[in-house]
């Protein structure tokens, strides 16, 4: 039997139908859950050359009862279901719309249904529409369902006449299901205690990997409770973020933007609020007191759960941004090489852990001040902040921001005391790194002069020294240490070029072991350009008994001189300095450091052109840390006997040494 419609076909074509076929095939689905359905399965046929053939789209809901077609397929942009089911997005239509969605698809369509009548009998009948004339459809006559083994309700939509642009992997593809696990995740989770699936070819639909996390809370307004439902997602599925109010059974009555929408941070986020005050909740146009029973926007409950819901999510944005944006943020500005080049020494580091925290804390506070910025700006930006943090100008950071961003009282107080705490923080970590120095300084001291018998230069010297050789200057970098000076240099050419060249050296310069080989790159102004100058410090420690005179002067000599021989190094750009370091120096050295007495550089006992050579004493290289450190050392109040006390209870032996040296190895001094 034939039905007419209560439009025709043009009204058809005109009523803003999806030319999507994801849309389409989304609205089937949703008429599914309309109908009761707790699965609807989407099941395909595709040829040898990949196109479909047949689709079909199958629900277990309550079917279609014959006796409501007129007000169903017959009342077009006026179905029923709009009294019962209100839903928003645009893929989701209604007003009867969702049913002609099949003409991006196919060319006609067929609903085999089953469902209960009045007396509780199964019946089933065919429902048939086509594109060459939307304005009418047809329907056969119902009949019992004489297979016993059918003793469910449900539908069966089958598009016929199928378009022969869609194939296979349409079907397939990682895109198609993220796109209906964007549309439908949220309903699925709101009815997980019903066991709701989506599936295609039998494999269920997997909607998890979009939901970063999940939390329900319930928050009361009076005596009223409403609960809430947040999902933040992996990534953005629509283009705004809504609160969607439900009534009772669980059908959005309206939705409503959330106030983080204009923030360009990765929080993307949706909050479902159930409760049966909305089963009488209307969202008007005009909002003002109505007398029909049903309240609307202006109601004070409403505007009450509105400001309890906006500080709900102002606080998961922050414990967002603080556990993943900020550390993200970070990670970016690393790899795009926007945070300035700090040192590797431990005061390096923690100026360095100052301004990231500063960074993520500032962030945390107002995350569009970091945002939308060329890396340029980003580089400015952060190159400012740093400058301001290192100089007695860190307060006016907030009153730079707020001539940026407008800040509320709370933002402000936090970012004051995110910038008090990130100053604690130095000022602590400094204090522990002076310590943990003069415990170094202390222990060398009782190796060198208390534990002589028992110190050697390989196990505990060195290996202190190597690990703490900012006693030879804050800014340099271990190239390499107790290595044949060959491997030495090949390493030096890799830290500064940034690979190794085989040289002219010889197997017996090879042999050649220097203890520590330090370096830095650095730039100097030169009035019209800037040079660019190399510092390279080696290090020849002596063990405790050996006094350092002629011979020892001879083999820095020998290093000097295989640089010499090597073209690579012969840039009057590289400076390099040789240091040899003993208990002792003898008359020759005594004599050496008079000869070289007006250059005044203490310690100096050679000198040509870009090399220079120094010996020193323990005491010498003490000395220097002292008095490097002394202004800090005395305005801390140190107290060094404490320190050195600490270091006496080493028993004199080689198993002293040993535990001292590992002691000292284990602090953190950079």
């Amino acid at each position: 039997m034939k039905f007419q419609l209560s439009t025709n076909s043009n009204s058809v074509l005109n009523a803003g139908l999806t030319d999507d076929y994801r849309k389409a095939i989304a609205e089937y689905i949703w008429n599914g859950f309309d109908a009761g359905a707790t699965c609807v399965e989407i099941r395909y046929h595709a040829n040898k050359l990949g196109g479909v053939d047949d689709l079909w789209i199958i629900d277990n809901g309550n079917g279609i009862d014959y006796e409501t077609l007129p007000n169903t397929f017959g009342a077009f942009l006026d179905s029923n279901k709009k009294q019962t089911f209100q839903r928003s997005s645009d893929v989701r239509g209604r007003k009867g719309k969702g049913r002609f969605s099949y003409n991006v698809i196919s060319g006609a369509a067929s609903w085999n249904t089953r469902y209960k009548d009045d007396e509780g009998n199964l019946k089933q009948y065919e429902i048939v529409i086509r594109s060459s004339n939307r304005a009418e459809y047809e329907a056969t006559d119902p009949s019992s369902v004489l297979d016993h083994n059918i003793q469910t309700t449900g539908t069966v939509v089958h598009f016929l006449e199928m378009r022969s642009d869609l194939i296979e992997d349409d079907l397939t593809k990682d895109s198609f299901c993220d796109f209906l696990a964007s549309e439908f995740a949220w309903f699925l989770i709101l009815n997980k205690s019903k066991a709701y699936s989506i599936k295609i070819e039998g494999v269920e639909l997997d909607y998890r990997k979009l939901i970063g996390e999940i939390e329900e809370q319930v928050i009361e307004v009076g005596e009223l409770e409403f609960k809430c439902n947040f999902i933040r997602w992996t990534k953005k599925i629509g283009d705004k973020y809504y609160y969607y109010l439900m009534n009772a059974n669980l059908k959005e009555v309206c939705k409503v933007l959330t106030s983080f929408n204009n923030k360009s941070t990765t929080f993307h986020h949706s909050l479902y609020v159930t409760s049966p005050y909305f089963n009488t909740f209307i969202l008007d146009k005009e909002p003002g007191l109505r007398l029909d029973g049903q309240v609307n926007q202006s109601d004070e409950t409403y505007r009450t759960l509105l400001r309890k819901l906006r500080g709900y999510l102002a606080k998961k944005e922050k414990d967002y941004i603080r556990a993943v944006g900020a550390v993200e943020l970070i990670a970016q500005y690393e790899r795009d090489g926007v945070l300035p080049k700090f040192s590797n020494d431990g005061y390096g580091q923690q100026k360095k852990k100052d301004l990231v925290e500063a960074i993520q804390g500032i962030y945390i506070v107002q995350p569009k001040i970091f945002l939308k910025l060329s890396t340029e700006q980003r580089k400015t930006m952060v190159g400012f902040l740093n400058l301001l943090l290192d100089s007695n100008e860190r307060d006016n950071v907030i009153q730079i921001i707020e001539s940026v961003v407008r800040l509320t009282p709370d933002e402000r107080d936090e970012l004051a005391n995110t910038l008090r705490a990130t100053t604690l923080s130095r000022i602590n970590s400094a204090i522990t790194l002076i310590k943990n120095r003069l415990l170094v300084i202390e222990g060398l001291k009782r190796l060198v002069y208390e534990l002589e018998p028992f110190t050697t230069e390989r196990e505990h010297i060195q290996k202190i020294v190597e690990e703490n050789y900012w006693m030879f200057g804050e800014q340099y970098n271990l190239v390499t240490a107790d290595k044949p000076f060959t491997a030495s240099l090949l390493e030096y050419t890799y830290l500064l070029d940034g690979k190794a060249e085989k040289g002219s050296f010889t197997e017996e310069d090879g042999r050649r072991r220097p203890d520590i080989f330090i370096s830095r790159s650095h730039a100097l102004p030169n009035y019209s350009y800037t040079t660019f100058l190399e510092e390279n410090i080696i290090v020849e420690l002596k063990r405790p008994s050996v006094v350092i005179g002629k011979e020892q002067f001879r083999q820095i000599e020998d290093y000097r001189d295989i640089i010499l021989k090597e073209p690579k190094f012969q840039s009057q750009r590289r400076k390099w300095t040789f240091i040899v370091v003993g208990k002792e120096v003898d008359d020759f050295i005594k004599g050496q450091y008079k000869s070289f007495a007006d250059k005044n550089r203490p310690l100096l006992v050679q000198y040509q052109d870009n090399f220079e050579i120094y010996a020193m004493t323990w005491d010498d290289l003490f000395l220097t840390f002292e008095h490097r450190e002394n202004f800090i050392l005395d305005k801390l109040n140190f107290d060094k006997q404490v320190i050195s006390d600490e270091v006496e209870t080493y028993k004199k032996s080689r198993e002293g040494s040993d535990r001292l040296t590992q002691d000292i190895l284990a602090l953190n001094t950079r």
